[in-house]
């Protein structure tokens, strides 16, 4: 075999293994969607506000915040609609995890950043029999506990007192329990420009913010103005933290820290990019649901694709005896390049998707009926079986390329407007465009000619004596 024909083996083989990687096993690595597997069911109330109640705009906001969310968390084609005025349906296909998907989709998200003007102690956990040696030791600890408790209840009753004489400012709680009075939100979530995951230089787990120049400016007033003092970061009126300012912090960016978990940081990484919901929600209801189109329709469905796909192989060797053969060699290569690339993606299939698969397959086919025609061409032209192919490839490239591009267009305006299945069909359509022209004027060229040059009878002289 000569070089320039190896190292094209090689590459053929590097991708088909890497795809056959990717792929297995393919229950774990490809995901089903609604209608082939299951999935949850989740029905939200919009919860409205007198200053800020429910209307049919601040539902479709809701539910582009939703999509938004939903699309980051992983391409899943959720179904997310409206259902009365005031409630939404939310139903994601083959989820491993509904609570995080609850969380990730019924916080509201307000990032607010202000001023820390008092705080009430912090109370330590109540202490627990077995931490003592004697009953006397943990009577003493329960009784410095209490009076804890009972200095912090004080110091908030200080608080709001102080609350009801400025109503501009808020008292809210931390996670640990701590109550704090804070002055006006002078940086919120609508100056975020960005939000992403990072580690601090222990390793820990946190969320760094980017502010728009409106933003960044807001943030060089607070820190300069309470240099030595706390600042509170309040995410859904909770404080997550509150850290002392240092210095003048003027390059428009910052940091949350807390007790995240490397999950919980990327889902309010997410929260954040995606923006606050316009309204508070409520869940409802969650419940898990089995396939929409039932098993029989499940197997009649793949049933259909499958003797589809076998009709295509057998008449390819049938009417293009050992090219055939080739053919059908890189059609399997198409399909798997396609499964791969589902994989890769995160993709869910469903049952437009296993339609998309077999479209492909016809696609392919056509593709590659279009070169062995300008072979034959070539052959009646005299030339040798070598030479017939490059130049049919050569001839047939072009043609194919565009025939194929323009498919990929409308693919491609497919996903951007659809929603749900069709925009499933589009992903399997657009991998598998792209996986068959590769394997049709690359794959199918290299297997022919390597066929050719071990052959002393020439390979295409059936399909020449046809025509």
């Amino acid at each position: 075999m000569p070089k320039h024909e190896r190292w094209k083996v090689i590459l053929i083989l590097v991708i088909l293994f890497a795809s056959l990687w990717a792929i297995y096993p393919p229950s774990q690595k490809i995901k089903l969607g609604l209608d082939l597997k299951g999935g949850v069911h989740i029905l939200l109330q919009a919860k409205g506000t007198p200053d800020n109640p429910i209307t049919s705009d601040s539902i479709e906001r809701l539910i582009a915040v939703l999509r938004n969310r939903i699309d980051q968390y992983g391409v899943a084609e959720p179904v997310i609609q409206r259902e009365g005025n005031d409630r939404v349906v939310v139903q994601l296909p083959g989820l491993d995890d509904p609570d995080a998907a609850i969380e990730l989709i019924g916080k509201t998200a307000m990032l607010e950043f202000r001023p820390v003007l008092a705080a009430t102690p912090a109370v330590p956990r109540k202490p627990e029999r077995q931490n003592y040696s004697s009953q006397a030791e943990y009577d003493a600890a329960v009784e410095r506990w209490e009076e804890y408790r009972r200095q912090a209840s004080l110091a908030e009753q200080e608080l709001q007192k102080r609350l009801k004489e400025d109503p501009s400012l808020i008292v809210a709680r931390s996670e640990e329990g701590q109550t704090y009075l804070l002055g006006p939100a002078s940086v919120t979530g609508q100056h975020l420009v960005d939000a992403r995951v990072a580690f601090d230089n222990l390793g820990r787990p946190v969320v760094t913010l980017k502010f728009n120049s409106q933003g960044a400016r807001l943030f060089d007033e607070v820190t300069t103005n309470n240099i030595g003092r706390q600042v509170a970061i309040v995410l859904d009126g909770v404080v997550i933290s509150a850290p002392v300012v240092q210095e003048r912090i003027s390059a428009g960016e910052a940091q949350i820290s807390g007790r995240f978990t490397t999950d919980e940081a990327q889902r309010l990484a997410i929260m954040l990019r995606a923006g606050a919901l316009p309204v508070t929600v409520e869940v409802l209801e969650v419940r898990a649901i089995g396939p929409t189109l039932g098993s029989d329709s499940i197997r009649s469905g793949i049933k259909a694709g499958l003797i589809g796909a076998a009709m295509v192989f057998l008449f390819m060797v049938i009417y293009y005896s050992s090219m055939g053969l080739v053919a059908d060699v890189a059609l399997a290569m198409t399909i798997i390049l396609l499964l791969a690339g589902l994989a890769s993606f995160k993709a869910t299939l469903t049952m437009p998707g296993i339609a998309g698969i077999v479209l492909t397959i016809g696609m392919a086919v056509d593709g590659n009926i279009l070169i062995y025609e300008r072979i034959k061409e070539e052959l009646r032209s005299g030339k040798t079986a070598i030479a017939a192919i490059d130049a049919g490839f050569a001839k047939a490239f072009v043609t194919i390329v565009d025939s194929n591009l323009t498919t990929l267009f409308a693919a491609v305006f497919l996903f951007y407007y659809g929603t749900g299945p069709v925009r499933g069909f589009a992903v399997t359509l657009s991998i598998g465009i792209v996986a068959s022209v590769f394997c049709a004027v690359f794959v199918t060229k290299v297997l022919l000619r390597i066929f050719m040059l071990r052959r002393k009878r020439p390979v295409l002289s059936n399909a020449k004596e046809r025509s």
